[in-house]
């Protein structure tokens, strides 16, 4: 088994980023999920399940961290780091509020016409990262702005399982995985307790909870008419009325990982 696939997603809800190498840090993959979108009016957070239109958000990170925007019929946007304790705002992500620095205003602008709505970008620094689900996890591991953990990992075997019963190909970007591994059976991650990659090891928490968002179109936001591929998970992944494909992970330490790395079962 190898390491086949490295993504992350900058802005959460935003397009990935395909990547070769990564870092590894408390938080996940290196600038994963570091910035979110929120209401402006009450800080809550905004995804593609509401907002399609972010998937044609394109965010990218400088040498220092810096975020780039940039979208079809705008101009691109550099939007510089906060300090950890700058202009700090209150936001709202499932039942988590946390207290985070605000992008300022031009961040805002550019993204409220994105959006047609007014909107706020926030970052998360690791000091004011959240604390995982009550019962996964080591009170240690913390997480930015994925919806709750700081990894998620699905099998291509998965995948390609999936797609023969759906009788066509979905992308693996529909379900924004971070680490996607091959040569493994479908649903081989299911039984995995913990893992190598190179010199790190990594815990498998949780089964991922999969939501109307895998019926998106991840290119064009483009909704399935025939609600694929979430129609078929439910005929066969549904337990105790929730869907599952793909594990959610927490590594142990921090280093590096890359595309091709072998992947094996510890646990």
């Amino acid at each position: 088994m190898f390491l086949s696939a490295l993504y992350r997603y900058p802005v959460k809800s935003c397009q990935a980023q395909s990547l070769v190498t990564s870092a590894v840090d408390l938080l996940g993959l290196q600038g994963d999920r570091r910035w979110l979108v929120v209401e402006e009016s009450n800080g809550r957070f905004l995804t593609q399940r509401a907002w399609p239109r972010l998937t044609q958000l394109e965010a990218s990170l400088g040498p220092t961290g810096q975020l780039l925007l940039q979208t079809p019929g705008q101009m691109p946007l550099e939007v510089a780091v906060p300090g950890v304790d700058d202009d700090l705002r209150g936001v709202t992500i499932w039942r988590d509020t946390l207290r985070v620095p605000d992008a300022g205003d031009a961040a805002a602008a550019w993204l409220s016409e994105l959006l047609g709505k007014p909107v706020r970008l926030v970052y998360c620094p690791q000091q004011r990262a959240r604390y995982l689900p009550s019962g996964y996890g080591l009170n240690s591991d913390r997480a930015a702005f994925p919806d709750g953990f700081p990894l998620l990992l699905i099998g291509q075997g998965s995948l390609d399982e999936l797609n023969r019963r759906i009788g066509r190909d979905m992308e693996m970007l529909r379900f924004r995985p971070n680490l996607v591994v091959q040569g493994a059976e479908p649903f081989a991650e299911d039984g995995w307790k913990r893992i190598r990659i190179g010199d790190l090891t990594f815990r498998v928490l949780k089964p991922s909870v999969r939501c109307i968002l895998t019926t998106l179109d991840p290119g064009t936001g483009e909704r399935s008419a025939d609600r694929e591929p979430l129609a078929t998970l439910k005929t066969f992944r549904e337990r105790e009325g929730d869907v599952l494909f793909g594990q959610n992970l927490a590594a142990d330490g921090a280093g590096e990982i890359a595309v091709g790395m072998g992947v094996e079962v510890l646990e």
